[in-house]
């Protein structure tokens, strides 16, 4: 469905049709750009907005199918843009995605939102609130809602930095507690940790060509984006190669903490083999005696003495002390 359809001119919104190819036309003859939000529209409300803005219809098919990586298409009559905002919920651990659509022209920008995210209604409600860079056109748009999805990413990394710490603390921890899922526990960090990868990293080639730092082979000008906008841009790709930096610290970290857990898992396993070792030994002597003793032979060794049994059942304690304080001092017991 249309969420918003505004006429800017100058930085400011103006009042102007609401059907939106009026809207598009009247902002082409004054100078101005229409900025038109759409959240998972039906295929049938984005033909119309396709036809009348002229998009792409490969650019089209994404928008609508959506599950699209982020990536730059530049395509004759606008430029298309896929943005992955990032969202987590510390209570439960889960990393999860939505995604945004920019379609930018000579004087309109389409964006096309599907997920139940964070909208855009901040980053316009700002906008509007700066007439100075909203004065710059479609460009100030594409800026803004790209530095508001990539320091989300900032926030999202440090949220997982943080209970990924309390993880570490909780495997290291002299009580172990909660061991028993705690495998689990990591292996979800690092689904999550892989889905909020494949949001920032195939970013990270776009921003650079908004930039205009790519290689040479991508260092030609963005069309439908201001050269101005270039040190922005710029701005935000440090941002994106900072969380990036994040994201591959963080996937060390919880391979770490699966190491760590797996090895510490590993050395409880061999104490307790340690243990149940030494109370086998520990059982076996007495079982010996024992099984000697009641071997049905006549002729033997102190079978007819009157301290015979109680002398056994004290030697057997005996034993039984002795080998318990040698495993003791040894730390199998």
């Amino acid at each position: 469905m249309i969420v918003d359809c505004g006429i800017y001119r100058d930085g400011h919104r103006t009042e102007g049709p609401r059907d939106f190819s009026d809207a598009l036309a009247e902002a082409r003859t004054a100078g101005g750009f229409v900025w038109m939000g759409l959240h998972e529209p039906s295929a049938e409300e984005f033909d119309l907005v396709s036809a009348e803005f002229g998009l792409h219809p490969l650019a089209v098919e994404d928008a609508l199918k959506a599950h699209q990586r982020p990536k730059m298409e530049i395509y004759d009559d606008s430029l298309f843009v896929v943005l992955k905002p990032v969202m987590y919920e510390p209570r439960s651990d889960v990393v999860s995605t939505g995604e945004i659509m920019i379609f930018l022209g000579d004087s309109f920008v389409v964006t096309v939102r599907h997920g139940d995210g964070v909208g855009l209604s901040v980053v316009r409600s700002r906008l509007e609130r700066e007439p100075e860079m909203l004065g710059k056109g479609p460009t100030a748009v594409l800026y803004a809602i790209a530095d508001s999805v990539v320091d989300h990413y900032l926030d999202v990394a440090t949220e997982l930095q943080t209970d990924l710490e309390e993880l570490e603390a909780e495997v290291f921890s002299p009580d172990r507690g909660g061991s028993r899922h705690t495998a689990s526990r990591i292996y979800g960090f690092k689904r999550q940790i892989t889905e909020f990868r494949r949001a920032t990293g195939p970013l990270a080639l776009p921003m650079s060509r908004l930039g205009g730092t790519a290689q040479s082979a991508f260092a030609t000008a963005v069309p439908f984006v201001d050269d101005k906008a270039r040190p922005f841009f710029r701005d935000v790709s440090d941002h994106l190669t900072r969380v990036n930096e994040s994201v591959e610290s963080l996937d060390r970290l919880v391979s770490d903490i699966l190491s760590a857990h797996l090895a510490q898992t590993s050395v409880q396993q061999n104490d307790d083999m340690r243990k149940i070792s030494a109370w086998a030994a520990m059982a076996a002597i007495p079982t010996m005696i024992a099984g000697i003793y009641g071997m049905n032979f006549e002729h033997m060794p102190e079978l007819h003495w009157i301290w015979a049994y109680p002398a056994v059942i004290a030697l057997m304690a005996a034993l039984e002390v002795l080998l318990y304080r040698l495993f003791k001092r040894r730390g199998w017991l």
